[in-house]
């Protein structure tokens, strides 16, 4: 299946990696298609993006005393137990077999407690993660209903370098008149350079969209009419506070990509 012509399941699949629900085979297809197909790579990278963004906003939370006091006791419970079969098991050994053989049996017997200490603890801590998986299941079904709610985005491009490696996700919001930009590569401007975003038409010169700033993730006002019918965005390294757009980039081009209207 083309997932590019199914923009619906595409971005059903994205959100589902991003939040870590999409597993197994179908986790490691999604990431095959991604590394083949850039609107497949630019949809994952936005949810991921959307995501991050939610975090920033989120207040920072301690789980309650209450949980780590349940896991407490339940751990220090299931220790106690296994103790006390261990202590068991090992005075029947030495009642029951023959005296040349007790030491023996002794070393025996304590490795074998030991393992079944080790055994009771995993499930203690499983018993613990299922309450927990159900704690973080109503975690992500909050989230989902949030990212409903977030900004439309209906323009989409992933800027690489030369060599083909992702450096900037740009995203549009028609409705709020917004240009997203996210760096994802490593590349950092010298302080006394400034990165510039332009778009390209197809006749006509460059245009510039903004000069960015250092923080990872960056936000420029534009309308519709900058960007509709532009088939690629490029950036551009210029001096300290960029370029007036009618000179043009006047340094190297970084980084180019196409920018893909998204099917609604």
């Amino acid at each position: 299946m083309n997932l590019i012509q199914h923009p619906e399941l595409l971005d059903r699949l994205a959100s589902s990696y991003a939040l870590g629900t999409l597993r197994g085979g179908a986790r490691r297809r999604f990431e095959t298609l991604a590394r083949e197909q850039a609107p497949v790579r630019a949809a994952a990278l936005i949810w991921q993006s959307r995501l991050a963004s939610l975090n920033e906003l989120q207040p920072q939370a301690q789980p309650s005393p209450a949980v780590w006091t349940r896991i407490d006791n339940l751990v220090q419970g299931e220790k106690q137990s296994a103790a006390q079969q261990a202590v068991r098991a090992q005075a029947a050994a030495a009642a029951a077999e023959p005296a040349g053989l007790t030491g023996w049996l002794r070393s025996l017997t304590v490795w074998r407690t030991a393992t079944a200490a080790g055994a009771l603890a995993t499930i203690a801590a499983v018993s613990v993660g299922i309450g927990m998986r159900e704690e973080l299941g109503g975690e992500i079904a909050r989230l989902q209903t949030q990212l409903q709610s977030a900004p439309q985005i209906e323009y989409v491009a992933v800027l690489a370098d030369d060599k083909a490696a992702a450096s900037m996700l740009v995203t549009f919001d028609p409705k709020a008149k917004k240009l997203t930009l996210q760096r994802v590569g490593a590349y950092q401007e010298a302080g006394d350079r400034s990165l510039q975003l332009w778009a390209l038409p197809p006749a006509g010169g460059p245009k510039s969209l903004g000069v960015l700033g250092s923080d990872k993730l960056l936000r420029l006002t534009a309308g519709e009419s900058d960007v509709r019918e532009v088939p690629t965005l490029a950036i551009s390294l210029e001096p300290k506070g960029g370029v007036p757009s009618e000179t043009g980039p006047t340094g190297p081009v970084l980084f180019k990509g196409t920018l893909i209207q998204k099917m609604l």
